[in-house]
């Protein structure tokens, strides 16, 4: 009857007017129950009810105290889940309100409202409330009030973001981060160190500035340094070259070509180094989605930068990004281009995953690939890719 009356007790906020029913009472439990209510059960009875108003009265006049005092003598204090409920609420939505107000310039915008949603949703925020970690939320966002980036190291973002420049570091803060900038990113939340390595790549966050690596073949700079002349000897070897973040951090490089290509696969950068004529323009690789490295790399190109990627989602995001960030020109990424490959004999093609992506140099690619529901990775277009690459040296030659 004590443990029925708890329960009862805790869900009501100690109210005392409910009523507790205990199944099966032995022997002994009715005739007690008879004497605390006055009323006659039948021996076998299978239920019976109790007014808490009665146990009260019963507790009293036996121990001197309410049922309630009773009851935390015994097993504790009895808690007011109610009054739990309400507070509860109240911290998530005073954790709520503090990101929003902590977010900076993102706070419109509707990945964050999805990122708060989805936080809500799951039971993430809860828990964290329920921990006393909902300060954690804030870090977050603080974190992305100072993203996107310019090639700064994580730990340096967690310092100006949190005073501690550990706070990003395999954390929860830095879990819940990298949920925003998936959804800001348009992708599935990341699952492995590559995948975090991207997200934290993408938005102008450094891990490693070794790690950080751009593949390139044919580049050029007009300094004299170390790292400029080994990419000169390599543009003549026809010898493809990887750069680092570190490398492009400790010494500039200014690429004066007039064009640069693009490519997403190393594939299309190997199938180039076969027939490589040193006037051709240089071939930058992003080998998926581009890195600090690369990004620097191509801050410092002075000419068009023709871009391109796999005909898959995760493509014309990148493309998008490159057009709005560098002023790109979208290289062989067109409604005909892509037909062309997916109606090629054993074209090598794949299922379209993940979240749909607009093509907003060319409307109709994104609704002829949804269409077809295909990808189609640029290995296909080798040849196209090659020609124009060896057409610009032709195009140097004045041929």
């Amino acid at each position: 009857m004590l443990t029925l009356a708890r329960r009862r007790l805790e869900r009501s906020g100690a109210r005392l007017d409910g009523i507790i029913t205990l199944t099966l009472p032995t022997e002994e439990e009715r005739k007690l129950i008879i004497g605390l209510t006055g009323l006659h059960r039948p021996p076998g009875v299978k239920s019976v009810r109790i007014p808490l108003t009665a146990l009260n009265e019963a507790v009293v006049a036996e121990c001197g105290m309410p049922l309630v005092a009773a009851l935390e003598v015994l097993h504790g204090p009895v808690r007011n889940r109610p009054a739990e409920r309400s507070d509860e609420e109240r911290a998530r939505m005073d954790a709520l309100d503090a990101a929003r107000r902590r977010a900076g310039g993102h706070a419109g915008d509707p990945w964050f409202t999805a990122w708060l949603e989805q936080l809500t949703a799951d039971g993430t925020l809860t828990r964290l409330v329920r921990r006393g970690d909902a300060g954690q939320l804030g870090w977050a966002c603080d974190v992305l009030a100072l993203l996107p980036a310019q090639n700064i190291s994580l730990p340096v973002l967690a310092e100006r973001a949190t005073g501690n420049t550990k706070a990003l570091s395999g954390t929860p803060v830095a879990g819940l981060v990298l949920r925003a900038l998936a959804l800001r990113d348009d992708v599935a939340p990341p699952g492995t160190a590559a995948e975090r390595r991207e997200r934290w790549d993408a938005a102008g966050v450094i891990l490693d500035d070794l790690a950080s690596q751009v593949l390139v073949l044919g580049l050029r700079a007009v300094e004299s340094h170390s790292v400029a002349n080994w990419l000169r000897e390599a543009a003549d070897a026809a010898v493809p070259f990887r750069l680092t973040l570190h490398q492009l951090t400790i010494h500039s490089l200014t690429l004066v070509a007039p064009d640069v290509f693009v490519c997403e696969n190393p594939a299309v950068l190997r199938a180039a180094v076969a027939d490589w004529d040193p006037r051709c323009a240089p071939l930058v690789c992003t080998e998926g989605v581009p890195s600090g490295a690369c990004h620097r790399l191509l801050s410092q190109a002075h000419g068009r930068i023709h871009w391109r990627g796999d005909f898959d989602w995760t493509g014309l995001r990148t493309t998008a990004a490159a057009v709005e960030r560098y002023r790109a020109h979208p290289w062989r990424m067109s409604v005909p281009d892509y037909l062309t490959a997916i109606d090629a004999p054993l074209a090598d093609t794949e299922p379209l995953r993940g979240p749909p992506a607009p093509s907003p140099w060319d409307p109709n690619l994104a609704s002829v690939m949804a269409q077809r529901g295909r990808a189609v990775m640029e290995e296909r277009l080798i040849p196209l890719l090659l020609a124009d690459v060896h057409g610009s040296a032709t195009a140097s030659r004045g041929g």
